[in-house]
């Protein structure tokens, strides 16, 4: 007697797909390499060379009706909250430029003793307790921490910024768009960020919401609503991933603790803790493009103005790119992953989500013993794009 398969479906909006995806991801690359969902008016991509080759042709794949599939974020305007994240050239070429000052290498190098004290802050008061939420406590904090230096942001109104930013991505069972709390968030952010641009254009300083508003190039200035794309793009992607990054590094060490030994033993193993983890189980699961030219795929031709996702949760488990994709392995070759994307659309904030996350590893790898964590008391977000931890609760042997 035979057992029937269960029908393929994926959804990104099912809550058994934010707990565990890889097993789709699975069947998607075997059975249906060009998935069609129907019901939600989408194709989806999931192999490895599929993905990078749609990163890769971003004049077939366009990112100008945004990266998501919520109604409200996508379309002609996304580029409102998602900056030149939803620009094709040249409006992204232009954008990229203009506000790609901020985050040159040697700014980012620069950042490092700083992210480091921040981490000092937190860790030293989640040490003190023993027991932590590593996200709530940690993980949730110094990213937020980071971009509010960048930006200027005071730090009495930071906790509030990352509340908001948080109602942006979250997702009640059913919800297909972006719900009211998500809206009013939005809302009050776009407050904010004008109060604040509004305050650094009569009074510059050193920061980088300053030097958006005099960035030039050729008599080229970047308008207030361009500045507040840009802002929103800040706040919430480079909250969101980073967060979700850290928490999952310390998660799937411990689930794996003879890959945990090895930073634990070498510190100069923490950056191949970093890139597997990019690879294993990354923040931004997917991204969002629309077809601009006929297309063939695996056999079919998609006419211009279908929405395609790049599935590159699925892409970094892809057995074609990475032998035993599902095992966690710091010895392996990660320079394959699409985590940051590739080409024209490679994220700017990869080198500064690197670092944070190194410093942070690096800090608890010097500080701590061994550690434990409550997995039944974690909780996973819900989320069309970023996949991660709302909650993971950690006890930790100082050394």
């Amino acid at each position: 007697m035979t057992t029937a398969t269960a029908p393929l479906v994926y959804d990104p909006y099912a809550y058994e797909i934010h707990e565990d995806p890889y097993p789709t991801y699975e069947r998607l690359r075997e059975e249906a390499p060009l998935y069609r969902n129907e019901e939600r008016g989408f194709w989806a991509l999931s192999r490895h060379a599929d993905v990078l080759a749609g990163f890769r042709d971003s004049d077939t794949f366009s990112s100008a009706e945004g990266v998501s599939i919520d109604p409200a974020a996508s379309g002609p305007h996304a580029h409102r909250t998602m900056s030149f994240l939803a620009m094709d050239p040249p409006q992204h070429g232009r954008m990229r430029g203009l506000v790609s000052r901020g985050f040159t290498p040697r700014r980012v190098a620069d950042m490092e003793a700083g992210i480091r004290e921040l981490t000092t802050q937190h860790l030293d008061a989640c040490l003190e307790q023993g027991s932590f939420d590593f996200v709530a406590d940690l993980a949730g904090k110094l990213p937020m921490d980071v971009i509010s230096e960048m930006l200027g942001v005071p730090q009495a109104d930071r906790a509030e910024l990352r509340k908001r930013s948080d109602l942006l991505v979250h997702r009640e069972e059913g919800m297909t768009d972006v719900p009211p709390a998500g809206v009013a968030a939005a809302l009050d952010l776009v407050v904010y960020y004008a109060d604040l641009i509004a305050d650094r254009r009569a009074n510059p300083g050193d920061d980088l919401v300053s030097a958006l508003c005099a960035a030039e190039i050729d008599g080229d200035r970047l308008t207030d609503d361009e500045i507040t794309g840009f802002l929103f793009l800040m706040v919430v992607a480079g909250n969101e991933t980073t967060t979700k990054l850290l928490a999952h590094a310390w998660y799937w060490a411990w689930r794996n603790p003879d890959q945990r030994a090895k930073p634990f033993e070498d510190p100069g193993r923490i950056g191949d803790w970093v890139e597997e983890t990019l690879r294993y189980d990354t923040s931004s699961q997917m991204l969002a493009r629309v077809t601009r030219t006929p297309v063939e795929l695996h056999g079919r031709v998609l006419p211009p103005g279908e929405r395609v996702l790049l599935l590159v949760g699925a892409a970094n488990r892809d057995p074609r790119a990475f032998p035993e994709p599902d095992r966690y392995d710091l010895d392996r070759d990660t320079s394959g992953i699409v985590s940051f994307g590739f080409g024209r659309h490679f994220c700017m904030g990869a080198s500064l989500a690197r670092l944070e996350t190194r410093v942070v590893l690096e800090e608890l790898v010097r500080r701590v013993r061994t550690y434990e964590i409550d997995a039944d008391a974690a909780r996973r977000v819900h989320s069309v794009n970023v996949r991660g931890f709302d909650t993971l609760p950690t006890t930790v042997e100082v050394r």
